[in-house]
């Protein structure tokens, strides 16, 4: 999508504020839950406006001692509502699936951000990266589940189907809230080249000795001798895709050659209502 164009240190793929929010998205829904899974744009302070009927809202957990979720940490600003109890039936992706000729996004920054709130259910992204040492395209996936408590190391998954992605999962978690939040709003930041390495480091974990005592070398990309499936494990070379799962409130997505400390447009930032 982005890989034959100029590309600027910052790319915003995703602002709730904007005209058309989700023109570089595509969703997805469970049909069988009409009443509790659905994508919906409201305000975050007063949760308004209202999904269309059957859809109800869930509760918002509470932050403070006067059980009041809304009052003084949300975002006085129209957000993305992603709700489903069935996690990966419920998403939006980029570049969106309805458009064969744009499978790739090819967006080369390194650092992945993105503002979400916790809601207190189970949410999950994921997102593709192609690494330049492997000489056709893979994208592996990372799935993070932040609130998943089963998760406490990361793992490697081989598929055994025939050229399945082999899929990175990381454990990941909200800030655990302090008696004075200031909101209810994270700002997760990724850096996305150090995410390779896992790829590699994990694959020889698992591959079986040469009978020398050696295993593969992992500066390299890595072979399941099992499946014949290529990991990657060198340079970093761009992000291909992005999928945001319920539950969550999302605001912006962007990716950026800047360091995280580093000045950011005053549209990035995050005010409380």
């Amino acid at each position: 999508m982005f890989t034959n164009t100029v590309q600027p240190n910052i790319i915003s793929l995703f602002s709730s504020t904007s005209s058309e929010p989700l023109s570089l998205f595509s969703q997805q829904t469970d049909r069988s839950l009409t009443a509790d899974s659905f994508i919906h744009f409201l305000n975050d302070a007063s949760s308004l406006p209202s999904p269309s009927p059957p859809a109800v809202l869930c509760s918002m957990p509470a932050l403070d001692d006067n059980d009041e979720p809304n009052i003084g940490y949300s975002l006085h600003q129209t957000v993305l509502h992603i709700q489903s109890p069935t996690l990966r039936m419920t998403f939006i992706r980029s570049p969106p699936n309805t458009d064969p000729g744009d499978r790739d996004l090819g967006l080369k920054q390194k650092w992945l951000h993105l503002q979400v709130r916790n809601v207190g259910r189970e949410w999950s992204f994921e997102i593709g990266i192609v690494d330049k040492c492997v000489t056709f395209m893979i994208s592996p996936v990372l799935r993070y589940q932040p609130s998943m408590q089963t998760l406490k190391e990361p793992k490697l998954t081989i598929s055994p189907v025939l050229n399945a992605q082999p899929v990175l999962h990381l454990p990941l978690s909200f800030p655990q809230p302090s008696s004075r939040p200031l909101t209810a709003w994270s700002t997760i930041t990724l850096s996305l080249p150090s995410l390779i390495p896992h790829f590699g480091t994990l694959a020889s974990m698992n591959q079986p000795d040469d009978g020398e005592g050696s295993r593969h070398d992992t500066n390299r990309s890595a072979t399941f001798s099992a499946t014949n499936i290529t990991v990657p494990s060198g340079t970093y070379s761009h992000l291909s895709y992005i999928k945001i799962y319920a539950t969550c409130r999302l605001r912006r997505i962007w990716l950026s050659d800047l360091l995280p400390d580093s000045q950011v447009p005053w549209e990035f930032e995050l005010y409380g209502a």
